[in-house]
């Protein structure tokens, strides 16, 4: 028998699940074929005794409707620069991709599917280089890896943050507040985008158009008259003014380094400073977006994303992701897919469509 292993990387993210199924049961119409995950990205393959788990139909029938990942997931400890000590005291950064690559190779497995954004993509595409068989599964709520339409997971986020949204407009318009919403997307606005066209947001702001405080402002005063009035903001995670900066904290030990979240409070403060007297409320939806069932079209991408990387595999198209392209599910090089950053385009026609519909981005 050949064996495959597959692993979940990042973030979690609804229809990862669904990508195990389908990868599964593609391959169990095969004869020659087994499957494997290991628990928590490439944890489990690593620690000693391994943790790993074959993935039969039994164990994947029904999870496609699941949130999270049955195998785990982390965003920790980047085995392409892994701080190890020396012995005089000192830290230095290492590779254990080779080592990773032996220890698969000694295991059995022929190759590998890695489900995840562009830093697990980064470390799919550097095991294909190390000489593993390897194919990737864009995943990321924030779809911001290139040369894909859609990124799984994206769908799922988009729907949670419109839900709470509806749910804000109608307590601003009781309370003739300013409702600030804060959601994911790091250096992305293609969330905060897409709800603010959904839920009719007056002003968006993301990260590829730094706003103009005082263009807030305006916009902000002229929905009031005489304290009537009500205004909801949607503001992506990475958002800033001109002549601020990106909201962050230092994060864990990893490939971003730093963590996003809190710039509903700062541009609270910037309003309240700048002499908006309307009552303002904040909200950071924060890891809700991430979590639950995955909506149907989520499902699907993932299904079938499943089953194209099987098919990959099969195949011997290696050092391949795949991808959704005009309605069509085909596949990249991995190298070109991780070559740069899938962000907003300030002409994109959505952003022009959202201003079209009155929405203020701050420019």
């Amino acid at each position: 028998m050949k064996k495959l292993l597959v692993t979940t990387g990042g973030g979690d993210c609804p229809g990862l699940n669904a990508v195990i199924r389908g990868i599964v049961k593609r391959a169990s119409r095969e004869d020659d074929w087994e499957v494997w995950g290991s628990y928590e990205a490439l944890n489990g393959l690593m620690e000693e005794p391994t943790r790993l788990i074959k993935l039969e139909e039994k164990v994947v029938s029904g999870i496609h409707v699941l949130g999270g990942t049955i195998i785990g997931t982390t965003n920790k400890g980047n085995p392409m620069s892994l701080s190890e000590k020396q012995p005089d005291g000192s830290i230095k950064k290492i590779s254990r991709i080779p080592w990773i690559v032996d220890r698969m190779k000694s295991l059995g497995f022929s190759a590998v599917i890695n489900i995840g954004g562009d830093g697990s993509q980064a470390i799919s595409q550097a095991m294909f280089e190390a000489g593993m068989p390897v194919v990737g599964v864009p995943k990321t709520i924030d779809n911001d890896l290139n040369s894909t339409d859609f990124t799984f997971g994206f769908q799922t986020a988009v729907q949670t943050a419109t839900d709470s949204f509806d749910r804000l407009v109608t307590t601003a318009s009781s309370h003739h507040r300013v409702m600030i919403m804060e959601v994911m997307g790091r250096n992305a606005g293609w969330i905060a985008l897409y709800t603010a066209i959904a839920g009719g947001a007056e002003i968006c702001l993301i990260p590829e158009i730094p706003y103009d405080l005082e263009k807030v402002v305006e916009r902000i005063k002229s929905r009031y008259n005489n304290g009537r009035g009500f205004v909801n903001i949607v503001i992506a995670e990475g958002a800033y003014a001109k002549e601020g900066s990106i909201t962050s904290s230092v994060g864990e030990e990893g490939r971003h380094g730093i963590r996003l979240g809190g710039v509903c409070f700062t541009l609270s403060q910037q309003l309240k400073d700048a002499g908006i007297e309307a009552d303002i409320r904040e909200t950071v939806l924060g890891h809700t977006q991430r979590g639950g069932t995955p909506v149907a079209f989520d499902r699907v991408i993932a299904s079938v994303f499943g089953v194209k990387a099987m098919e990959l595999v099969l195949e011997e198209k290696f050092g391949q992701l795949v991808v959704l392209q005009n309605n069509d599910y085909t596949s990249v090089p991995i190298k070109d897919a991780i070559s740069a950053y899938h962000v907003v385009n300030p002409s994109d026609t959505l952003v022009q469509a959202a201003k079209g519909l009155g929405i203020s981005f701050g420019d």
